[in-house]
């Protein structure tokens, strides 16, 4: 079995276990993430020091190399996962935003994603 066809077959199972609510992720819950040419799954386990955020992402191709996120989330912290698109339009980005005892999963705002882009075109320029 390939690399791309295991990290499908993850995000399959996973999505299997049950879909996003509107509250938000469980432990475990598999969430799929869309992100243009690249997709996913995602899920948080409960640690001690946080909650742990693991996102496994591979471009939408035949043989393409997955990259795994991990980040450890405290109440009121948030982690973005994007992807870059031509000058003008806005990112694919979701957010991953913990709040209390959940993890909220939402497609990123667009004028947010358009105001990191140009801050960073921005300091580009002027550097």
């Amino acid at each position: 079995m390939t690399i791309r066809q295991t990290t499908l077959a993850a995000a399959f199972a996973l999505a299997a276990i049950g879909p996003a609510q509107a509250e938000g992720l469980k432990p475990l819950q598999g969430q799929v993430i869309d992100l243009g040419d690249v997709s996913g799954v995602a899920y948080y386990t409960i640690e001690r020091d946080g909650f742990r955020v693991v996102a496994t992402l591979a471009k939408k191709v035949e043989d393409a190399v997955p990259v795994r996120v991990v980040a450890v989330l405290a109440p009121g912290q948030a982690l973005t996962l994007s992807t870059p698109r031509e000058w003008g339009t806005p990112a694919d980005a979701v957010d991953f935003i913990r709040r209390a005892d959940t993890v909220l999963v939402r497609k990123a705002p667009a004028a947010r994603a358009d105001t990191v882009l140009a801050r960073k075109a921005a300091a580009a320029v002027t550097n």
